[in-house]
């Protein structure tokens, strides 16, 4: 008997419950699909909060001779990528753990930890996937929102780890989407207040762009001087030009926590090319370095032209602005790709009229505001 497409099991009801109720992570479009989509040749891309100034010189330099090699398979323990890692940071090389992106870092964490009715804190808005993974898992995810001025709400996130049992607090620091940060004081004490055997993962995927800014908080210090399991998490991603090629971290409390990780770890996680382009560029910090400085520059242009146009802009510490548009930032957003510019609208409860906009060049700033003042509805209309 032939069995007939519209007679075939539905996949999604093989699926688990937890999965079968899970969103999709927005990814947001490519280059390519705008341009396809659009009949338009010029697209300027700033929603995925990349460095638009590429990676390290000195590391491309070596580009021909890493790509002699990818016929064979990578060192399945990063060890040289962690050496260097270790060098930089201080944490021994055997409290390191690479993943393809911090994002797969995330989903290890909720996969080695998280069960069905465990609890998690985290804030809102949020990375989608402080949510989207510990949900996969059945696990309780809990948002805290952000204050009125979209700021870390520090006296709700401390009932929130004081008021139930609580697997894992999670958050990233400077915050995505917003851009605030959590100063050293405040992490102390939110982290003081968690269970013992409260599992502390801080986000740092943004940490270049505000370590030197007075008063973020130094995560390592403050985790190291307690009992508490944690993680620090980072990438090559965002400073380091690298997100083509997905390299994120974690900084573990002990060697025990990372062979609970490592449990859960693909072999082969990281290809060749990408491990050895990241250790290359740590080797290069001016490059970073100059990238961070001429972003936190250009962001401060870019806040400045959104306020005198009467735009409330929240704080950033971070290669991005999140601005409250006044109107339907989904609507907005689909106006502006037909202008080929690219930015990403807020999904989340409460933020649905939030836009997020990466910091690129000036001439990619130009390039925003002009198609923005085409598009947008002025301030004294209606809230769609």
């Amino acid at each position: 008997m032939t069995v007939t497409p519209d007679h075939r099991i539905s996949p999604l009801s093989l699926a688990r419950a937890e999965v079968r109720k899970l969103p999709v992570y927005n990814a947001g479009l490519s280059e390519g699909a705008v341009k396809e989509r659009y009949g338009i040749s010029q697209v300027t891309k700033l929603g995925s909060n990349e460095n638009p100034y590429g990676p390290s010189p000195f590391a491309l330099d070596h580009w021909k001779e890493i790509a002699s090699s990818l016929f064979r398979y990578p060192d399945a323990s990063a060890e040289a990528l962690r050496e260097g890692l270790s060098r930089q940071t201080g944490i021994d090389t055997d409290r390191i753990v690479i993943g393809n992106g911090s994002e797969q870092i995330i989903r290890m964490i909720c996969e080695a930890f998280l069960g069905p009715g465990d609890r998690l804190v985290t804030v809102l808005p949020s990375f989608g996937l402080h949510l989207i993974w510990p949900q996969m898992m059945g696990a309780r995810a809990e948002a805290i929102p952000m204050t009125p001025e979209v700021r870390f709400d520090l006296p709700a996130l401390y009932e929130a780890v004081t008021s139930a049992p609580l697997k894992v607090l999670m958050f990233s620091n400077p915050s995505n989407p917003v851009g605030c940060m959590m100063t050293g004081d405040a992490m102390q004490t939110l982290i003081n207040a968690c269970p013992e055997d409260t599992l502390i993962v801080i986000d740092e995927a943004y940490w270049e762009y505000a370590r030197s800014t007075q008063d973020y908080a130094d995560s390592l210090s403050i985790l190291e001087k307690q009992s508490r399991p944690w993680m620090v998490l980072r990438t090559f991603s965002k400073a380091y030009g690298l997100a083509g090629l997905r390299v994120g971290y974690a900084l573990t409390s002990d060697v025990g926590l990372t062979a609970v990780m490592t449990r859960v770890r693909d072999p082969f996680n990281s290809n060749g090319a990408a491990l050895e382009m990241a250790r290359l560029s740590l080797l290069d910090q001016d490059h970073m370095l100059r990238t961070v400085d001429a972003t936190l520059i250009e962001g401060r242009v870019l806040k400045s032209a959104l306020e005198e146009r009467g735009y409330f802009v929240a704080q950033s510490f971070a290669n991005f602005l999140f601005f409250d548009a006044r109107e339907s930032a989904l609507a907005l957003a689909e106006r502006l790709l037909e202008h080929g510019v690219i930015v990403k609208p807020w999904k989340e409860k409460g933020y649905e009229s939030w836009i997020r906009v990466s910091i690129a060049r000036s001439e990619d700033s130009h390039a925003f505001l002009q198609a923005f003042d085409h598009v947008r509805q002025p301030l004294n209309s209606p809230t769609v």
